[in-house]
């Protein structure tokens, strides 16, 4: 592939069909304690630099974090993204949060300086053709990258780590690589350690004996016994506390769990699949997750790319939920997949199906960019609703108390068409018939008969 003079050869081949190729390139320490030292890239995986032992490049350097910054290569090239680290990332003396690379750029970290160069060879890597793995579905090249390692991780037994951000579809990737795995026809535990209180959380992953604390009526098992010679998919770990870190570790180390209340050890066969919306090495550096723990998971860590980065998968990805709305066989208008393909989704893949749900209920084509728009007009439908904008308020914070406001209605007018009878009303929502009660619980819904 011909690339203009100074550019860096990265990219899909004509067709993006069957490989991603790219320059291989060095990272050399030209100045700094640790001069002379490098990292030759040898395939697409990011290239990770810092103190800890479990970097690609490794720096003795007193003043470079344990997980400094990055490189990931990408269709428009290199990219460096710093990893909240103390003392920052420059590029030609610029201090930077994320940056693409030319070659001969000049990266200083601490007291260390980083000359980033490519090579005259080429790594090239194949895509495979398919575009889903489980029900995770994709076309974009970094979904078929991912779909072409994620069998081979399906058949080891080898702990995985999933980052992305909120609604990229980490649950369903873990879901189908226990499902592709020799464990399959065992349990896959699901447990969300970020909406767990901290005071039962121990209980909810070890189990407890009778007696254990107040409301301990009786001997319960945990996850772990629960999954036994299954997986157990620790969602949104980065919520563990601190206090519940060693613990956790200890079980990954010995492979064997005690019971609240109990000091007698139970052995457990078990597959470990940990996702997270934050970055483990961020929360390294900030000292709220423990090192050695992130080790322990760090096995086989794959990034689940946002939408914004796959828009490709937009078109497939409505489709696909269009179908599932209104029937095996039904096409999306056309215009609808352009207008929703046109649009940011900050909320991912979720959101994404959230939209086209809506559409589906409203048959409106003029409702459609009410239906996904953001903006800030009085006559906006949230400022109907009551909602104004409040700018002290954190957009996690403001979704939370929208999403809880909207969650409450539906259950209530769900309970009520369906006379109270939470098995019909949720079989009528495609729900579980456990979640609807839990919500209904969370919002003091009784029952409408």
């Amino acid at each position: 592939m011909a690339n203009p003079p100074g550019s860096f050869s990265t990219g899909l081949v004509p067709g993006a069909v069957r490989e991603f190729r790219f320059r291989r390139f060095v990272l050399r320490v030209v100045d700094g304690i640790d001069k002379g030292r490098e990292h030759v890239s040898s395939s697409a995986a990011e290239v990770s630099v810092g103190s800890a032992e479990s970097n690609a490049l490794v720096l003795t350097d007193p003043t470079v974090s344990r997980h400094h910054f990055v490189l990931q290569v990408g269709p428009a090239g290199i990219m460096l993204r710093d990893l909240d680290s103390t003392n920052g990332t420059t590029v030609g003396g610029f201090r930077v949060g994320t940056a693409y690379l030319k070659p001969g750029a000049l990266v200083g970290l601490g007291m260390t300086t980083l000359r980033f160069d490519e090579l005259g060879d080429e790594i090239r890597e194949p895509l495979v053709e398919t575009d889903h793995f489980g029900r995770a579905m994709g076309i974009s090249y970094a979904m078929r990258r991912l779909f072409s390692v994620l069998p081979r991780v399906a058949a080891s037994d080898a702990t995985v780590l999933l980052e992305g951000d909120t609604g990229t579809g980490k649950g369903v990737i873990a879901e189908a690589i226990h499902a592709e795995s020799g464990r399959s026809g065992r349990p896959f535990v699901v447990v969300d350690c970020g909406s767990i209180p901290p005071q039962l959380i121990e209980s909810e992953l070890f189990g407890h004996v009778r007696g254990a604390f107040t409301g301990a009526h009786g001997d319960r098992e945990g996850a772990f016994e629960a999954a036994s010679g299954g997986t157990v998919f620790l969602d949104e770990i980065g919520e563990l506390p601190l206090e519940m870190q060693p613990k956790l570790l200890r079980v990954l180390e010995e492979r064997t769990v005690k019971r609240v209340g109990s000091g007698d050890p139970i052995r457990i066969d078990v597959r470990i699949i940990a996702a997270t919306n934050r970055n483990l090495r961020q929360a390294v550096n900030r000292g709220t997750f423990r090192a050695d723990l992130y080790f322990r998971l760090n096995i086989l860590r794959f990034e689940i790319p946002p939408l914004r980065e796959r828009r490709d998968d937009i078109p497939l990805l409505v489709a696909q939920f269009y179908e599932q709305f209104v029937g095996a066989g039904a096409m999306p208008p056309r215009e609808l997949v352009e207008h929703l393909a046109s649009l940011d989704w900050p909320g991912n893949v979720r959101e994404l199906r959230n939209a086209v749900e809506r559409a589906v209920l409203m048959q409106d084509p003029a409702l459609w960019t009410e239906i996904t728009s953001g903006d800030d007009d009085p006559a906006h439908p949230m400022s109907d609703a009551g909602y104004t904008f409040d700018e002290s308020q954190s957009f996690r914070e403001a979704k939370e108390r929208i999403t809880a406001h909207w969650e409450r209605w539906f259950v209530s007018e769900l309970l009520r068409r369906h006379r109270g009878n939470a098995s019909k009303a949720a079989r009528a929502a495609r729900m579980d018939r456990t979640h609807l009660r839990e919500l209904a619980i969370r919002y003091r819904i009784t029952s409408q008969k």
